[in-house]
């Protein structure tokens, strides 16, 4: 036993020296590192207010009745003549949306059968949309819900628009910045942009259908206006662009 203990010290002396060795050689072939680059993260943001251009209104057709059928085809013809009439408004999309039916009524013999359906309209001429929804309304249909918004065409302008002005800003700081901490010159690092998510349109649905309007009147509308917002954000590198270092 004495004999392999000595032996066991000699192999684990020499792993360890080329273990030292390689460690030795690895941070030899490593470039040396010179000064961290100083840096100042700089936001900046601009906002364009863009009138909306979109408009989307969702109606529907009811029906309630002791046979479902009776229900169904009832719905049926109301829709399929509303979308007959709004062929003569060729500037409004119009789509078929969700279609339900359920059992309404609690005491037994009293059940009764709800059917609606929903048809949606998106159009950028506000006319030509108001006054289908009023027609639709005079025919028997229930508005359940409007809303303006941005065209992706007017959206994609703005925020093009408004880019431009934020990184002009954020340069602006960025250069303020420098000077403040004593540098002549500076170079952008790592910079995001970022567009809020807003305009977008979502139907807010009544349980109870919008007033139609009286003896044809159009219905009422005020587009409104939508906020577009790009912000910028990202690292200013102070000083002058260093040379590489010689290995």
């Amino acid at each position: 036993m004495s004999s392999v203990a000595p032996r066991t010290v000699k192999l684990l002396a020499a792993w360890t020296a080329l273990a030292i060795a390689a460690v030795g050689t690895a941070a030899a072939q490593m470039p040396p590192q010179g000064p961290l680059q100083p840096t100042v993260t700089v936001t900046a943001s601009a906002m364009a207010t863009v009138p909306n251009d979109r408009l989307q209104a969702w109606l529907r057709a009811e029906a309630e009745n002791a046979s479902s059928g009776a229900a169904a085809s009832q719905v049926n013809a109301a829709v399929a003549k509303a979308l007959t009439a709004a062929k003569a408004y060729p500037a409004v999309k119009v789509a078929t949306a969700g279609y339900f039916t359920s059992q309404v009524g609690d005491k037994p013999g009293t059940q009764r059968w709800h059917v609606t359906q929903t048809i949606s309209l998106e159009s950028q001429d506000f006319t030509a949309a108001t006054t289908l929804i009023t027609r639709l309304q005079e025919e028997g249909l229930l508005l359940s819900g409007m809303a303006f918004a941005l065209s992706d065409k007017a959206r994609h302008e703005a925020e093009d628009s408004v880019t431009q002005q934020a990184i002009k800003s954020w340069q602006e700081r960025a250069q303020r910045a420098a000077q403040g901490l004593g540098f002549s010159a500076w170079r952008p690092g790592h910079v995001a942009v970022q567009t809020t998510d807003g305009g977008r349109v979502y139907p807010v649905m009544r349980t109870q259908a919008l007033a139609a309007p009286a003896s044809g009147a159009p219905v009422a509308t005020e587009a409104g206006t939508t906020d577009v917002t790009v912000s910028v954000s990202g690292e200013a590198l102070l000083g002058e662009p260093r040379p590489p270092i010689a290995r």
